[in-house]
């Protein structure tokens, strides 16, 4: 998620982020592409755990001193591999918990800034479901209420991807240090959820998150009851905000989303909720299922095919990074039982889910 910085990183916490001079020269990245500050933070952990800086990135095929101080997006499948191999070979399996223990409201820029000066927490997740895309076009972050609980999730576009599992368990890092920003350094969630085997060592994760963590989950989330979104934001600026967020805008004005991209986005984090139904999605883009399918065949696509998208990305991901069994990925996938997921996989790969 969001890109991970450290102290150095332009913007501050009060909202110093809407100057001209922190952000000016930001372009909001292109699907699949992601803010290279989660690189530095990459490269920082790097540094302290005394790893092979220059020969890892240049394995990943990245350029050090192209990343520097570039606003350049990159690649958020090279990001992954980087990552993969700098666990592997620092062998430090919850690197992504640390690099994204980097990031602070400060370090996001115009977003953070925006998250800053939003009147509740409520609101400041709300702006960051919606504007995360201007630093973060690898992924998608969700927040959802059942009754009196709430649910902040990030799930990548390629969750198959190299480094996913890391991927997902930096991004959490990050989401729970915005929340500390924003709540207070004492906030822990309910739980945590990870879509992940649980590592030989589990006590850096219960060390920074101060509450219980779930590993082989079906989605990356952070679980806090729902009370907490009406809890006010002490000093934020309303007019600050205004002024932020037209900029934003304007950043997201220059990188238009198709509506096969923002089908995708929703599709990610549906897929595992059970509302992969096009008269759902239709509901909420406010057109008519006809209406929508009809868009979609002139961008060269149709609903059921990124619906299949979706859940083929998320059943190859559980496959490769938890220890669920087929009939936990089947009815998190919603298939009435797991011979109906062995079929469709078959028909989307070639081969059954045990073969893959």
């Amino acid at each position: 998620m969001l890109s991970s910085g450290g102290p150095g990183t332009n913007g501050g916490p009060d909202g110093a982020a809407a100057d001209e001079s922190a952000d000016g020269a930001e372009t909001a990245p292109s699907v699949g592409f992601i803010h290279p500050d989660v690189v530095r933070a990459i490269r920082a952990v790097l540094v302290e755990l005394g790893a092979d800086l220059v020969g890892l990135m240049a394995e990943a095929g990245l350029n050090p001193r192209l990343v520097g101080r570039s606003s350049k997006p990159v690649p958020f499948t090279t990001v992954g591999r980087l990552i993969a191999l700098a666990a592997e070979r620092t062998r430090c399996p919850h690197l992504g918990l640390l690099v994204g223990q980097r990031t602070t409201l400060a370090s996001l820029g115009l977003l953070g800034g925006l998250l800053r000066n939003c009147a509740s927490v409520g609101e400041a997740l709300r702006a960051l479901e919606a504007h995360a895309c201007v630093r973060d076009r690898g992924a998608v972050v969700g927040l959802g209420v059942h009754v009196d609980i709430a649910v902040l999730s990030y799930a990548p576009h390629e969750p198959e991807a190299e480094g996913a599992a890391l991927h997902l368990e930096r991004a959490l890092a990050t989401l729970t240090t915005l929340l500390r920003g924003l709540c207070g350094p004492d906030w822990a969630p309910l739980e945590v959820l990870l879509p992940r085997s649980a590592p030989h060592d589990t006590a850096p994760y219960a060390a920074f998150f101060k509450g219980p963590v779930r590993f082989d989950q079906e989605a990356a989330a952070l679980v806090f009851p729902a009370a907490l979104l009406e809890q006010p934001i002490a000093g934020a600026d309303p007019a600050l905000r205004q002024r932020v967020e037209h900029r934003i805008r304007r950043l997201e004005a220059a990188q238009p989303s198709t509506l096969t991209d923002k089908l995708r986005e929703y599709l990610q984090t549906a897929v595992t909720r059970q509302r992969c139904k096009a008269e759902r999605v239709a509901r909420l883009k406010l057109v008519n299922r006809r209406t929508l399918s009809r868009r979609l065949r002139a961008e060269g696509t149709s609903f059921r095919r990124l619906a299949n998208e979706a859940q083929f990305r998320v059943a190859k991901q559980l496959l490769a990074d938890t220890s669920m069994n087929l009939g936990q990925i089947s009815a998190a996938l919603d298939f009435s039982e797991p011979a109906a997921l062995t079929h469709a996989f078959r028909r989307w790969s070639g081969m059954t889910p045990s073969a893959w």
